[in-house]
């Protein structure tokens, strides 16, 4: 009989119980395998009856193997093919086999070959590294093709000189110094052998740029020459040879003395073209434009020369080209020295006058010092006929004031009656007058026109000193001769006083007019004292004791005394009444003016002592008791007087 506990167990234990249990708690959506496989059951089993449900399995089974014997047959196919393919593989591997097996046949049979091939190979980069400094060497120490032939000379145009002449010869110079880098390394045989060969080239090389030059020299004749920039190039080679170059400048300097000397002469004779400028010697009357036309266009040459000489030399060192071109210079002028000179002299011996003598020797100092600043020299030809030259006319100027003077010395003029200056002494300083004025126009320096300036006054105005006091002599009265010569010394004083340089001459004349006139004011005093009668009273004061009995002396009686005191206030009524006719004639009125005032003081002077001697104690009363009264005191003569 069966338990409760044994009815309920069995339906757990039922198997269809558990795999219906199984199935319902398995998730299908989860599960691919199961998904895939009824997605491929699907497309076969489109009937769900019993049958096709019985016979399920075996419809699987069938297609099952349907598909493998489908797959079978296929891959009997690819094994077909993997087959041939394998037999292929195998052919080839015979075949490289073989050909391996050749191979190394060959290998054994070419290795000295090869061997040989690789030598040669290496003897070839060898060669051609050879081939490589072989041309390095060559390009540095041999010249090409193109540089022999530009040195040996081509001629092209009638001109064997191009520029590719002188780029040739600065490289054979190059390879001549490059070959002491030859000299110092392993290399003496080919560095004595290279610089032998280049040695040769230079020299002719030289030899005939020497040549070229003498005949480049040869066509500098014209007015103006161009000169080309293969004649610089070729003064630029040239230095390193100097004798050469030397010769070279020579010349030049030949061919550029004949052009100046033949432009000087048509300068002269022809003028320039189309007559302008006319020629110089149209103007051989006028002996300072003549000479300063010569002196310009000398001047304008010699620096036209200059200029083409720097120009010529612009590429060679300066050490070298300075002296070159002052040489050269000098040696071009030297040919107008002569004819120039000959000029010159010619036109000083015709005696043009000392104004213009010394405006011809102003005027070549002038050129001189121009000259050589442009020469940069001072020892030359043409320097030297400047020199000479102005020595001459110097020499002519000074002969010609010699001359001047002697004739004044010869003929002495008489002063006239107005006691002005001689003729001859206005003309002779008007002569002085003209030279000095000359003197600045021409450009001297300092201390020349100091040193003519003295020796110009030194040969005119101590002999016109000497005419002005012989004529003087001549006449009677001190007044007179004090009056003429101050006149004289005044005009002299005022031509000298707008120069300069003058201040030591003026101080001298001075000197010598205050002396006359001191001798002017003791005339005009002692003649004013002897018109008043006070003349003798006023020696006799000056010559005794100031303690003496005035009274006693003849001529000092209070009679005498008292009409020359009376005659002197008639003097101070009018002073001028008594001036010196003379002393009118004075040029200038301030010394006139100078000479009366000194006058006037002096006559205070001995009116004082005279007063004094007569109103001392020893005699005052005894000519007070004669009558004789001094009314006016010295102060009060001295104002009326207007001192």
């Amino acid at each position: 009989m069966a338990t409760p506990g044994s009815q309920a167990n069995p339906p757990q234990s039922n198997p269809l119980t558990k795999k219906l249990n199984k199935v319902l708690s398995s998730r299908l959506d989860s599960d691919k395998e199961l998904l895939e496989a009824l997605q491929g059951l699907s497309a076969f089993f489109t009937e769900n009856s019993l049958r096709t449900r019985r016979n399920l399995r075996g419809d699987i089974e069938r297609r099952s193997l349907a598909i493998n014997e489908e797959f079978a047959a296929q891959f009997s196919e690819v094994k077909k093919q993997l087959d041939g393919i394998h037999d292929d593989v195998q052919a080839m591997s015979r075949c490289c086999a073989d050909m391996s097996q050749r191979l190394q046949s060959v290998k054994s049979h070419t290795s000295d070959l090869i061997s040989q091939t690789s030598k040669l190979r290496g003897e070839a980069s060898q060669l051609d590294l050879r081939s490589e400094v072989a041309g390095l060497f060559n390009s540095r120490f041999l010249l090409n093709g193109d540089e022999l032939r530009s040195l040996r000379g081509a001629k092209a145009a009638g001109n064997d000189i191009q520029h590719g002449f002188f780029t040739a010869l600065q490289r054979v110079k190059e390879i001549h110094g490059d070959c002491k880098s030859l000299l110092r390394i392993n290399h003496q045989t080919a560095g004595l052998e290279i610089m032998e060969s280049m040695a040769l080239q230079q020299e002719a090389a030289f030899e005939k740029l020497y040549r070229w030059s003498q005949s480049e020299s040869r066509s500098l004749t014209g007015d103006s020459p161009e000169v080309s920039s293969l004649f610089c190039l070729a003064a630029a080679a040239l230095q390193d040879r100097p004798v050469l170059f030397r010769y070279a400048m020579e010349e030049v300097a030949t061919s550029r003395r004949a052009a100046v000397v033949r432009c000087f002469i048509d300068a002269l004779t022809r003028g320039g073209a189309r007559g302008t400028p006319r020629p110089i010697e149209l103007h051989s009357h006028d002996p300072l434009r003549y000479v300063g036309d010569m002196l310009a266009w000398l001047h304008q040459a010699l620096a036209m020369e200059k200029e083409m000489l720097l120009v010529l030399l612009d590429k060679v060192d300066t050490s070298v080209s300075t002296g070159s071109v002052q040489l050269t210079l000098c040696h071009t002028a030297e040919g107008i020295c002569r004819p120039f000179k000959v000029r010159v002299e010619q036109v000083l011996v015709n005696q043009p006058g000392p104004v213009c003598a010394y405006q011809l020797a102003g005027l070549l100092y002038f050129y001189h010092s121009t000259i050589s600043s442009l020469l940069d020299t001072t020892s030359t030809a043409i320097l030297t006929t400047l020199v000479e030259l102005r020595q001459l006319a110097q020499k002519m100027f000074f002969n010609n004031l010699t001359i001047h003077a002697s004739k004044l010395l010869e003929k002495v003029e008489l002063p006239s009656s107005g006691l002005n200056p001689p003729v001859a002494l206005s003309e002779t300083l008007s002569l002085l007058k003209n030279i000095l004025l000359s003197q600045d126009v021409t450009v001297v320096p300092l201390e020349a026109r100091q040193e003519d300036f003295a020796k110009i006054l030194s040969c005119l105005l101590d002999p016109l000193l000497q005419v002005c006091s012989l004529s003087a002599s001549t006449l009677k009265k001190s007044a007179e001769m004090a009056v003429f010569l101050i006149n004289c010394i005044y005009q002299i004083e005022s031509t000298l006083a707008i120069f300069e340089f003058s201040d030591t001459r003026i101080e001298a004349l001075k000197g010598q007019t205050e002396a006359h006139m001191d001798t002017l004011v003791h005339e005009q005093m002692s003649s004013i004292l002897i018109s008043v009668g006070l003349a003798e009273i006023y020696n006799t004061v000056q010559q005794v004791a100031a303690d003496s009995q005035l009274h006693t002396i003849p001529g000092m009686e209070p009679s005498s005394i008292s009409s020359a005191l009376v005659k002197f206030d008639s003097f101070l009524s009018a002073p001028d009444s008594c001036i010196l006719p003379e002393i009118k004639l004075l040029y200038n009125s301030k010394t006139r003016e100078n000479v009366q005032n000194r006058a006037a003081k002096s006559i205070c002077q001995a009116y004082e002592s005279v007063h004094d001697a007569l109103a001392s104690p020893a005699v005052g009363d005894v000519y007070r008791q004669s009558g004789v009264l001094l009314t006016r005191t010295p102060q009060q003569i001295a104002a009326l007087l207007v001192l």
